[in-house]
């Protein structure tokens, strides 16, 4: 049975256009982090995934130069155990009926002030384009006053589309999501 709120991870999911090019901005992001920065070599000994594993991981551990393990417990319940210089947690918070918590748990897991978490979560959208698989869409402000709270501050932050422009040409649906569609990524760090 398929966890409410909750993608299964399979070939269709991995081989998705949308995925694959969320993964593709992901990764320019994250390249932009001085952990990432292959002049001076990764500070990353060790990475951790939010979630089910994904390809995106296995260009994570070539950006980080770290392996990266992945989550197999429920977040909105479980702790986290180990230390991490660099966690992500891409796609994941809108799937989780707690995402503080788990946030928190990250907080527990982060090795030391030079670790990372990097987060991703699609805005906010109207009702009627919204995911029927997220349990939490956040506006910006939610979504800074949830890492706030959770303990964690903003080194930088971005946004960007998921599709390609002939998509938003296809129908009414499609063209209200290139006014509402969009990623939010964040580098944080402990505060």
């Amino acid at each position: 049975m398929k966890a409410e709120y909750r993608n299964i991870i399979d070939r269709r999911y991995c081989t998705d256009e949308a995925n694959m090019i969320r993964w593709q901005k992901t990764l320019c992001f994250v390249e932009g982090s001085p952990l990432a920065d292959t002049k001076v070599g990764s500070r990353a000994a060790s990475g951790l995934d939010l979630g089910d594993r994904t390809p995106l991981c296995d260009d994570l551990e070539r950006l980080f130069g770290c392996p990266f393990a992945s989550t197999g417990c429920d977040l909105d319940l479980d702790p986290l155990s180990g230390s991490y210089d660099v966690v992500t947690a891409f796609e994941v918070l809108e799937h989780l009926f707690n995402p503080l918590h788990a946030l928190l748990e990250v907080r527990k897991v982060l090795a030391g002030p030079h670790a990372r978490l990097f987060v991703s979560v699609p805005a906010a959208k109207p009702a009627m384009l919204k995911s029927p698989d997220h349990f939490h869409e956040m506006s910006p402000s939610e979504l800074d006053s949830l890492i706030r709270r959770a303990g964690f501050s903003s080194i930088r932050s971005g946004s960007f589309r998921i599709r390609r422009w002939p998509f938003y040409l296809t129908g009414l649906k499609p063209l209200l999501r290139a006014f509402h569609e969009k990623v939010l990524i964040h580098e944080l760090r402990q505060a």
